[in-house]
């Protein structure tokens, strides 16, 4: 019996699709830079079945990647273009299984949709705080594998920090049962941790017990025009001060990103009567008896007396917020749109010096690179910066590709100068593996690939990715 056959026996043959099938859609992620050619794709519906796939390939040594929602942007969960590879797609395992209203705590399986997480928690008057541009259709177990951000990681953590427990199917097909949704437990190793961020080469997610707050019942969102990215990061220490812990996200945006979101987005229209070099674009969010208005306005009218905001306007209703953030949110598209072929940076530097790294790369592109476009955006609120490039307009394409190699090996450079990581949130996949072992420490090293070897000695979990 072929794997195809033993497969089909296992799950039933309208789930397990053949390349003949049109999988389109499991062959790429958001970057559309490269596009697999998987063995097949099985969706399981629970996680007896995931442990059955992975049993089988195991004994039958067929490697495996795990699939959510398929909205990175390092090819991580894109299947080689050799056919091996069996993609395991999440999205059938989609229920949110339990809400713990005095626990703050709710169980979702990993197919689930960050939105409908959120609207589940919403629903019980509590707040689950992870948000993403792509929260419409990213899934739960792929923002636990590559431990995601977002813009909420300055008040609430990383997805590492929200979550309690997991459950877990490992690569010989075991289930490893880690559902506790305790806030204190030292007894042993916290394993958990080590299926964070390991961006599926050490099993595959299958449930998380998460983390839920008081849902905020105030909501202030504002874009601030500021005089330069030093003046933003300083903006930022009052906020942290000054706003009582209530800042929730602190975004930058220089200008060339809001020129181009107004060039590739005709919808979008010039959000202030002041120009200025850099935007924040900033929101604080309280529940409760805290009155959260007029302290915004007290930070603000100070903040302006000092110089730091040289224009602003406070979103006023729901759909004035959803506005001021579609301007973030929709710069990733505008970027493609105008270039489809540029690279992409997700850096981190420690926050107080972040200008001098936008400064530093802004003078080592210029005289290394002249005529490429840059673009300084993120949530600098946790040091984390998307410094883009694009190519100057009339470069050859031939050429492209070779020129953003070399803007990315610069930029790397940069980020090591100045302590900081190549990867903030979007994780290593493929497409960064080989400047990640470049930089990596020979005794990190080891200690990875001994976890690696004691989990998945055959390598057949997201083979090739990562290490």
């Amino acid at each position: 019996m072929t794997i195809i056959a033993e497969l089909q026996a296992l799950l039933g043959e309208a789930h397990v699709l053949e390349p003949s099938a049109g999988l389109e859609r499991y062959t790429r992620d958001w970057s559309r830079e490269i596009v697999g050619q998987p063995l097949a794709v099985v969706r399981p519906a629970d996680t007896a079945e995931v442990a059955a796939v992975l049993r089988l390939c195991h004994e039958r040594g067929v490697p495996v990647v795990a699939q959510g929602g398929n909205t990175g942007l390092v090819h991580g969960a894109i299947p080689s273009s050799d056919g091996r590879e069996l993609v395991v797609s999440l999205e059938r395992m989609n229920r949110v299984r339990a809400i713990d209203r005095v626990n703050f705590s709710l169980v979702a399986e990993a197919g689930c949709i960050l939105q409908s997480v959120n609207d589940a928690a919403e629903a019980e008057d509590r707040f689950f705080p992870l948000s993403l541009g792509a929260r419409g259709s990213c899934q739960i177990g792929g923002t636990i594998s590559t431990n995601a951000g977002g813009i909420n990681v300055l008040r609430w953590g990383m997805m590492r920090e929200l979550v309690l427990g997991l459950e877990v199917v490992l690569p010989d097909g075991r289930i490893w049962n880690g559902l506790r949704q305790l806030r204190k437990d030292n007894t042993g190793y916290d394993l958990k941790q080590l299926f964070i961020g390991a961006e599926g080469t050490l099993g595959i997610v299958t449930a998380a017990a998460l983390k839920l707050f008081p849902r905020p019942t105030q909501i202030e969102t504002c874009l601030l025009a500021v005089p330069s990215a030093e003046a933003a990061m300083t903006l930022f220490a009052a906020a942290r001060r000054d706003l009582s812990d209530l800042l929730s996200a602190f975004e930058l945006l220089l200008r060339p990103c809001i020129d181009i979101v107004l060039r590739q987005q005709p919808a979008i229209h010039e959000p202030l009567a002041t120009q200025a070099p850099a935007y924040v674009l900033l929101e604080a969010s309280a529940s409760g008896f805290v009155e959260l208005r007029p302290l915004l306005e007290r930070f603000l009218e100070q903040s302006m007396s000092a110089g730091l905001v040289l224009d602003g306007v406070v979103a006023e209703s729901k759909a004035q917020s959803a506005a001021l953030w579609r301007i973030r949110e929709d710069l990733v598209e505008a970027q493609y749109q105008e270039a489809p072929r540029h690279l992409r940076t997700d850096i981190s530097v420690p926050l107080s010096a972040l200008p001098a790294f936008i400064a530093a790369a802004d003078k080592a592109l210029g005289e290394a690179m002249p005529g490429v476009q840059s673009l300084a955006y993120g949530h600098v609120g946790d040091g984390n910066v998307h410094y883009n490039v694009m190519p100057a307009p009339g470069t050859p394409e031939g050429e492209v590709a070779d020129l953003m190699k070399q803007c990315e090996t610069l930029l790397y450079a940069l980020a090591r100068k100045f302590e900081g990581s190549i990867s903030a949130e979007h994780g290593i996949g493929r497409s960064k593996r080989t400047a990640f072992l470049d930089q990596l420490p020979a005794i990190d090293l080891m200690l990875m690939r001994m976890i690696k070897a004691g989990l998945d000695p055959d390598d057949l979990m997201a083979k090739s990715r990562l290490l």
